[in-house]
């Protein structure tokens, strides 16, 4: 369909269309080519044209992931891209720039939105994603368990009493409960989705898909694993994280430190901003299956990781994210800022950058 064409006017298509036509009009009149648009949108891994092209076909479109759409959003909201021969970041649009840029990106995803298959409102990514596991598998999360110098004498989490709570042992409670939640809708036919303790761990649980939460402190296997992995992070704790906890990235250059935003001490800690860790790839224990890590220097930020993924209103774009910054990698990992405020744990959107803290991946699949 050439541009002077009329608009379709059905859903299938006009987002396509919508597209072309900022890619010839939408910069001061200016049109660029469909590799112009690859070059700015990549920056240092330039989209190709074809890729670009199959967005704007209106027959039969390739649906772009939604961190794309806010990039063309970024690109058209200025015609200052084209001068400088990069991508603005949203700090350097002026006031009038950032609302066109508001107004674009709205349209965009509106229009993605009525192409998607009929589904219920945030339905869609329960058959994909990070926690859908196709081959049907056994998964098993293995969480930190709370040690028995912080239980004391509580009654509900003594196994002698007539009220045992055994789930009073787990330290990343909210985090697990959380994720296991979502796992069972993302996999409804497989009834073989656990959560175990680091100690409880049993032998079987080491051939399944294991998703481990919760830091070095407090679950030995993130240890153990962590140890295994040879990533260029690692993470730091003491008697006191407040003080001594942190995580280092050694990528080839001055190792950096990475540490929680943190006001006093000890029983007086208040927490600001927790950093946590993703990680997936194969697993050490058997390489048909995957390990994905989710930690960090506070429950706080093990919980914000989690929802990183599972909250309804960011996981689209965080899942968005991976699939085109890691599409062929075998395995990776993201260093990310979990902000708490007023008490609560505020999930991170890892489509924005300055969440991300640092990024890695090997291999390809």
């Amino acid at each position: 369909m050439s541009v002077g064409s009329e608009e379709p006017s059905r859903a299938v298509g006009r987002l396509a269309y919508r597209l072309r036509a900022l890619r010839t009009e939408g910069l001061a009149g200016q049109k660029l080519s469909q590799a112009q648009v690859g070059q700015l949108l990549g920056g240092d891994r330039p989209l190709s044209a074809p890729l670009i092209s199959s967005w704007e076909r209106t027959r039969d479109p390739v649906l772009p992931p939604e961190v794309r759409l806010r990039a063309y959003a970024r690109l058209f909201a200025t015609d200052r891209a084209i001068r400088t021969g990069r991508l603005l970041d949203e700090e350097e649009l002026n006031e009038h720039e950032r609302e066109r840029l508001i107004v674009l990106e709205r349209e965009l995803l509106k229009l993605r939105e009525e192409e998607l298959p009929d589904t219920p409102p945030f339905a869609h990514p329960f058959g994909r994603g990070t926690w859908r596991f196709e081959d049907g598998q056994p998964v098993t999360i293995v969480a930190s368990e709370m040690p028995e110098r912080k239980l004391g004498h509580f009654e509900y989490a003594q196994k002698s009493s007539p009220d045992y709570v055994e789930l009073y042992r787990y330290a990343d409670l909210d985090a697990m409960v959380e994720l296991y939640g979502h796992l069972r809708a993302a996999n409804p036919q497989n009834t073989r989705i656990r959560f175990r303790t680091a100690s409880g761990m049993l032998q079987d649980d080491s051939a399944s898909h294991l998703i481990l939460l919760g830091g070095i402190d407090w679950n030995s296997v993130t240890r153990d694993l962590l140890g295994r992995l040879n990533l260029p992070v690692r993470q730091i704790s003491g008697a006191d994280r407040a003080v001594d906890g942190y995580f280092e990235v050694d990528d080839g250059e001055q190792p950096r430190r990475f540490a929680p935003r943190v006001e006093g001490s000890g029983a007086d800690t208040v927490l600001y901003e927790d950093v946590a860790l993703f990680y997936r790839g194969p697993s050490p224990l058997n390489r048909r299956r995957t390990l994905t890590i989710c930690n960090a220097m506070y429950g706080r930020g093990t919980l914000g990781v989690v929802m990183a993924l599972t909250d309804a209103w960011y996981r689209d774009q965080s899942e968005d994210y991976l699939r085109v910054r890691f599409a062929t990698a075998e395995e990776f990992c993201l260093l990310v800022r979990v902000p708490v405020f007023a008490g609560n744990t505020v999930t991170p959107d890892w489509s924005h950058k300055e969440t991300r803290l640092f990024e890695w991946s090997r291999g390809h699949r």
